[in-house]
């Protein structure tokens, strides 16, 4: 595991001041145009999903897309996208969640989760846990279960993972990296 980090560490490139002044962002775009490590990053995840029990991938808008899509196709499983609102035809589940600044709200299509399904939801960071709380809070209305959370990179000093822990109810979050 430590090749596989070290490969998509050296993938990932730092931006400074990106969105924002005083941002560090994690750009993953180096990692995706690199064969061998977006296909060692899809496999891990789907490795994830697969020892989980899950049977689809949930993908957040919108690098969970990305990974989660591939990671879904590997292991044999529906792929679910989750989007902003407004953004999906027909009939919706709708969460509202709050932001450092604001709020927003998310959606999945009604019928694309349902009883029996035990979900995986994929993205590529895990900073204050908002979405993927809201995320998981929109699986469970579906009445899916949830199967847990993979994320490519959890910024550990952003406290995700402890505003996750009751929402999961024991499902794991994996992270490949954790900055």
């Amino acid at each position: 595991m430590t090749d596989i980090k070290e490969l998509l560490l050296s993938r990932i490139r730092d931006v400074e001041d990106y969105p924002e002044q005083g941002v560090m962002f994690k750009d993953i775009t180096p990692l995706l145009a690199d064969p061998a490590a977006f296909t060692a990053l899809t496999d891990a995840l789907a490795e994830v999903a697969e020892r989980t029990g899950a049977t689809k991938v949930v993908g957040l808008e919108a690098r969970g897309f990305i990974l989660g899509a591939p990671v879904a196709l590997r292991a044999g499983l529906g792929f679910i996208p989750v989007r902003k609102a407004g953004k999906l035809p027909g009939a919706t589940l709708r969460q509202a969640y709050e932001l450092e600044y604001g709020s927003a709200e998310i959606e999945v299509h009604a019928e694309d989760l349902s009883a029996g399904d035990r979900v995986m939801v994929v993205d590529d960071v895990l900073a204050t846990g908002g979405t993927a709380e809201a995320s998981l809070q929109l699986i469970r209305r579906a009445g899916a279960e949830v199967a847990g959370i993979a994320v490519l990179m959890e910024l550990g000093f952003l406290g995700g993972r402890a505003r996750l822990e009751p929402a999961l109810r024991g499902a794991p979050l994996e992270a490949v990296l954790t900055v």
